[in-house]
């Protein structure tokens, strides 16, 4: 946060940004999403149980590969996931939607693409790149297994911030889906 910020003295449970102390009197400002990598889990979930029912057996490590293959063969998607399914500790009670569906739009690679793309969007709602911009920041440090083992989640996060994003290795998601480091010009 700028040089000075005091977040407010009481907490607005309606904000998706929670303000933690950091360093030298700064404040770190965090939106921790409540749908990101178990998203993309509860989805490969539900293709193994849909495959299970029509009496085929595919198991979800080769389902997880192929969704992948499958999106990174597609560029866009004009399909529109909103992937809430879990809500977000700012509006429990908003869940999971899917517009624009068309006839062209239906392939596992464009529905996976755009769930992936669904993921960013709704980070980048909770703490929008252009306050990231305004209040410094310079890269962004992406974390967590869903980004380490998901190149299309990881196109998606490149083409929606503007600035070099950096990724950690060997990083777990209780670390943070993705943390910003500030840098002072």
């Amino acid at each position: 946060m700028p040089l000075g910020f005091q977040p407010p003295e009481t907490p607005d449970p309606s904000s998706a940004v929670t303000y933690f102390p950091y360093f030298n009197g700064d404040y770190l400002a965090v939106a921790a999403s409540l749908n990101g990598g178990n998203v993309l889990a509860t989805f490969v979930d539900m293709v193994a149980r849909w495959t299970e029912e029509l009496g085929l057996q595919v198991q979800e490590p080769a389902i997880y590969t192929k969704i992948i293959e499958a999106a990174l063969a597609q560029n866009d998607s004009k399909l529109s996931v909103h992937p809430t399914i879990f809500g977000e500790r700012h509006i429990p009670e908003q869940l999971a939607s899917v517009t624009n569906i068309a006839v062209s739009d239906l392939s596992l690679g464009h529905v996976t693409r755009a769930l992936c793309r669904g993921i960013v969007e709704n980070l980048c709602s909770m703490l929008p790149v252009q306050h990231l911009m305004e209040m410094g920041v310079r890269r962004i440090l992406g974390s967590g297994s869903a980004l380490a083992r998901n190149e299309v989640l990881r196109q998606e996060v490149e083409r929606i911030f503007p600035c070099p994003v950096v990724y950690g290795k060997d990083v777990d998601a209780a670390v943070g889906a993705a943390m910003v480091m500030f840098h002072r010009k």
